[in-house]
């Protein structure tokens, strides 16, 4: 007997009050838009500025017992992570330590590297700094800058490729969605002050993709149905293509967040952020494909020139495959 998570046929009205869905996106975009406004970012070391200390020890690595050294020192973000690689040998345990920037100064004190490395012999009696790097305000501020054209870019190219392969509403539809889920997203982290650095952009443009390759099932079949009931209403065609591509995006959601939740349980600290953006942007994303792309497109209309042969409908990309 095969698991179904949603019956095989279902006719689920998606329509009805699309208005409704419409406004609470809208409001919950307009709370996510003011927490930033009003709060920002709680911004890591990759966008605040910080000092990397680079470690080394015969004794294995117990990233707990660092952080429990560190922490009478009061230093805010901070964060260890164990590096593994195979060329290194038994005795040569390497983890990165990141602190971020202190008192607005563009990198951490002597007094405070040499405070470090005291408390870290109580945990590991020969450990040995092999670096230490300082990252400046001035590169903090042009990775916020570049992580911001990286998404901006990102949702532009999604724009031209809906267009050439759909038509342009379908193209704003699907801009919509993603501008949707990128807003959210952002708005909880400022909402929750959950630290935010470049793990969390390449969360945010992971969410892009998936959100996207959602969206395109939805309108490929939407498409396809444009062709098949050439009488039907726009609304019945779009509740009819949903439908019956409903299983296999809950299927699709549910198995992602498994892996996700079961990464945020068991994965440590430093993946929690990004897996936790992840779980959020799996679940808003197949929140948007259905309740924010597909009735930004009922609201737009879409061209039905059915006078065009049926392999041409569209426009002259609309059979070229992804």
């Amino acid at each position: 007997m095969r698991l179904k998570l949603v019956p095989q046929n279902t006719s689920f009205d998606f329509f009805s009050r699309w208005k409704i869905w419409l406004g609470i996106s809208g409001l919950m975009m307009v709370v996510a838009f003011t927490s930033f406004m009003l709060q920002g970012l709680n911004f890591g070391i990759d966008f605040r500025g910080g000092t990397t200390i680079r470690t080394q020890s015969a004794q294995e690595i117990d990233v707990g017992a660092y952080r429990d050294a560190i922490a009478p020192l009061e230093l805010g973000d901070v964060t260890i992570t164990e590096i593994f690689d195979p060329t290194f040998g038994e005795d040569e345990n390497v983890a990165m330590i990141r602190i971020q920037a202190q008192a607005d100064a563009e990198a951490v004190s002597a007094a405070t590297v040499t405070a470090v490395e005291a408390a870290l012999k109580g945990a590991a009696p020969d450990i040995v700094f092999v670096s230490v790097e300082s990252v400046g305000p001035k590169v903090s501020g042009e990775l916020i800058q570049t992580a911001v054209i990286a998404v901006v870019l990102a949702i532009g190219a999604v724009l031209v490729y809906i267009w050439l392969r759909f038509e342009w509403q379908f193209a704003l539809g699907a801009v919509a969605a993603l501008v949707h889920d990128v807003i959210l997203t952002i708005g909880i982290f400022s909402e929750l002050q959950i630290r935010f650095d470049l793990a969390i952009i390449a969360a945010l443009l992971t969410i892009v993709g998936y959100s996207l390759n959602d969206t395109v099932v939805v309108f490929d079949r939407v498409r396809e149905n444009l062709r098949k009931y050439k009488k039907k209403e726009l609304k019945e065609v779009l509740n009819i293509s949903i439908n019956e591509t409903l299983s296999r995006t809950v299927m699709t959601s549910v198995t992602t967040l498994l892996a996700l939740i079961s990464l945020y349980v068991l994965g440590g600290d430093v993946i929690r952020g990004f897996v936790f953006a992840m779980i959020w942007g799996v679940i808003v994303g197949t929140y948007s494909s259905v309740f924010v792309a597909s009735t930004i497109l009922l609201w737009l209309g879409v061209k039905r020139d059915w006078s065009k042969p049926s392999n041409t409908a569209g426009n002259q990309f609309a059979n070229v495959d992804a």
